[in-house]
């Protein structure tokens, strides 16, 4: 049973109230290592030169969108093995299915419950506590 105090965590979204409301979100499960960018560019760059546990990204970015920053997680060989939940205001059938080829851990439909995302990273990493 991991603490989720002890998960470091990476949340990209264009939106920057969505941003925040993920943030407190999170910390309101008992994470204190929440880092944010909003794009997947930056987030990207960041998380190669300081590695998190989680990256919880929109799909809907400009630039680069989710499904690309999971295919360049996933290809990257310091961090394609992190945990990748995908955000999104769709649940586009065709989106979907192309995250799971992707590999994506998991998946949640804005607008979402917090109880939700917790179950959703619950799923990844077991019970937190």
């Amino acid at each position: 049973m991991p603490a989720a105090s002890a998960i470091k965590v990476m949340v990209v979204d264009d939106q920057t109230s969505m941003r925040a409301m993920i943030r407190r979100t999170l910390q309101d499960i008992g994470f204190r290592d929440i880092r944010d960018k909003a794009s997947a560019v930056e987030a990207f760059d960041s998380v190669r030169q300081d590695r998190v546990h989680l990256i919880i990204s929109d799909y809907n970015m400009p630039d680069m969108d989710g499904l690309q920053f999971l295919q360049a997680v996933r290809g990257d060989a310091v961090i394609g093995k992190t945990v990748f939940i995908m955000l999104t205001g769709s649940s586009e059938k065709a989106v979907v299915q192309r995250a799971a080829e992707l590999g994506v851990n998991n998946y949640v439909v804005k607008p979402f419950a917090p109880a939700a995302l917790k179950e959703k990273i619950e799923r990844v990493f077991g019970e937190l506590n």
